[in-house]
């Protein structure tokens, strides 16, 4: 098989890249609107983040985050007890030849956002950057 020389491995293909943006935009569409057939995750409101997907395309891993950021271990138990539900309803909406298994982890881009905030407030950072 003839290697692809412009992609060399370091980070997702465009092709994923695609994927996985597709997969985010349906799913948020689908959790806002309250598609699914249960209701304690349709009381929920859940922010899709980022979906990665592997590079074979079968396995896309959703980042979601709770609003308000309480409760992330039920929505992650509701989301994962309601996957195939979602997988159904990315199938159709998306026209992918193969929709991928969905798997969920809690989103923690906002939390390193704030540890970030946090080390620039430092005197001693604020100072090494100045310099």
């Amino acid at each position: 098989m003839a290697k692809n020389k412009f992609h060399d491995g370091a980070g997702p293909s465009q092709r994923q890249l695609r994927v996985g943006e597709v997969i985010r935009r349906t799913l948020s569409e689908v959790l806002a609107r309250g598609d699914v057939h249960d209701p304690d995750l349709n009381r929920l409101s859940i922010t899709v983040g980022e979906v990665r997907i592997s590079p074979d395309l079968k396995i896309a891993t959703a980042y979601v985050l709770p609003l308000g950021g309480k409760g992330q271990e039920d929505v992650l138990q509701l989301l994962a007890r309601n996957k195939h539900e979602l997988r159904r309803m990315m199938g159709k909406k998306t026209g992918l030849k193969f929709t991928p298994d969905l798997r969920f982890q809690i989103d923690g881009t906002f939390d390193r956002m704030d540890d970030t905030r946090r080390l620039f407030d430092q005197d001693a950072v604020r100072r090494d950057i100045e310099d």
